[in-house]
């Protein structure tokens, strides 16, 4: 979660204070708002937070595939493998 306070800093303030404000996202694991002209412009994350968000997000996708496949298996959208296998010959032109 982002702490208002100090997780939201001018980008002036980022290029004076780089290495104190790569300690706190190292320390916090938050990531920092880059402001230009009072407008939040970038986002400034440390690159084990960073790879730990892209593994949610990964893992998210992952649920969210399972979820749509149950769905469709409860719905009916299947059909047997080996019907499947056949078009898949037939298309590539495998034979058997």
């Amino acid at each position: 979660m982002i702490n208002l306070s100090q997780d939201i800093q001018p980008l002036t303030t980022f290029k004076r204070n780089t290495s104190k404000l790569i300690t706190q996202m190292r320390n916090t694991g938050h990531p920092i708002v880059l402001t230009i002209n009072g407008k939040a412009e970038l986002v400034v994350q440390d690159a084990i937070s960073y790879q730990q968000l892209l593994n949610k997000l990964e893992e998210l996708e992952t649920i969210i595939s399972i979820k749509k496949g149950l769905e469709d298996l409860a719905k009916g959208h299947t059909r047997p493998l080996n019907q499947f296998v056949e078009e898949i010959q037939r298309k590539h032109g495998i034979s058997s």
